[in-house]
Parts: structure tokens; C-alpha cells; sequence
């Protein structure tokens, strides 16, 4: 997942060194903070860079932002994925939502979501003070579901592997990433 204020440098050279890498599969293009318009523009952008790299784009919030752009692959925060008519969610052939606690996972579920992200799972300077939810939270939400769990909060290579080991499908790193 992007967040551009971690990046020191230009964000789009970070962005293309992440599709470069050979590491990520995929990339979030997270960037809430924006307006619409503004965020089309980076959309636009991260979009190319992700297909002329072969990495998967998700489009995040901004779901007519997704359509406008042909984007079928879309993660939402859970509340906003609630607001979603069913009509607007059909559009897409991927929507992904993110997760704190086991009722949320339920209903997510109940959304339609086709993978979710659980966390946070370890301690992550992009949540001062509030304490990480551990991997027994993240077993508790494999336990909930048949679709895919990613791990995201804290993630690092040191512990990457105690994340798989529990059952996730794979992990999100932020602050790795844009660092």
C-alpha cells in the first residue's frame, strides 16, 4: 500500500522502483487523503507504471475513480464498502476490504469481499500507541474465512514469515516500501 508523505524522494521514481523490484505483485494505491480529481491524476499514473511493470494495480476508495479508469481491481475501508450500492460493486471483478476485528471480518463478508486485509498485526510507527493485534488475531480471522488474508502492520523480513506460518496469503508492507 502507498502512502506518499513516507517517501523522501519523488513518489513516482518510488512507485517504479517498487514495480521494478521484483518483489511486490501487486501494489495499493492508498492516497485517501487526496481529492478525487487529485487522485485520478496519481491513479493514471501508478497505473501505467504498474502495466508497463506486469504488477496488479488496486485502486483504493475512489471506486468511480476505479471505473472511470477501467480499473476492475478495488480495496475499500470497510465503512465505505458498506455504503456501496450492490450495483457499484458488481463492477468490479476484485474487491478487497480492509479489517481490525473478527465482526468486521463478518461483515465484509457480507459485502462481497473477494480478500482481506487484517491488521494491524505488529508494532508500526503508522499507529503510534495503539497496540498491534498480534497473530492470534490474524489466525482468528483465517479461521472466519475461505478467501484470502493478507497480514499488513509492522511487517518486515525478519517477521514476514511468522505471518505466512499462520495462514495468510501474503503480507502488505507500507512504510517498507515507501521508505
Amino acid at each position: 500500500m502507498t502512502n506518499r508523505h513516507l517517501c523522501e524522494g519523488d513518489f513516482f521514481e518510488q512507485i517504479q522502483r517498487i514495480a521494478q523490484g521484483g518483489y511486490y505483485q501487486t501494489l495499493i494505491l492508498r492516497e485517501k487523503d487526496l481529492s478525487e480529481q487529485e487522485y485520478k491524476y496519481y491513479a493514471q499514473q501508478v497505473m501505467e507504471i504498474c502495466r508497463k511493470n506486469q504488477i496488479r494495480c488496486i485502486l483504493h476508495s475512489f471506486y468511480p475513480v476505479a471505473k472511470e479508469l477501467g480499473c476492475r481491481n478495488l480495496h475499500m475501508p470497510l465503512p465505505a464498502l458498506e455504503r456501496m450500492s450492490q450495483r457499484d460493486r458488481d463492477f468490479f471483478d476484485e474487491i478487497g476490504a480492509s479489517v481490525h476485528s473478527v465482526e468486521q471480518v463478518r461483515r465484509a463478508m457480507q459485502c462481497g469481499a473477494s480478500y482481506l486485509v487484517a491488521g494491524h498485526i505488529f508494532e508500526t510507527g503508522c499507529k503510534p500507541g495503539l497496540p498491534p493485534r498480534g497473530l492470534d488475531f490474524l489466525r482468528e480471522v483465517l479461521c472466519e474465512v475461505t478467501i484470502p488474508v493478507y497480514g499488513i502492520g509492522g511487517i518486515t523480513p525478519e517477521n514476514e514469515k511468522a505471518v505466512m506460518e499462520c495462514g495468510a496469503s501474503g503480507v502488505c508492507v507500507m512504510s517498507g516500501c515507501m521508505t
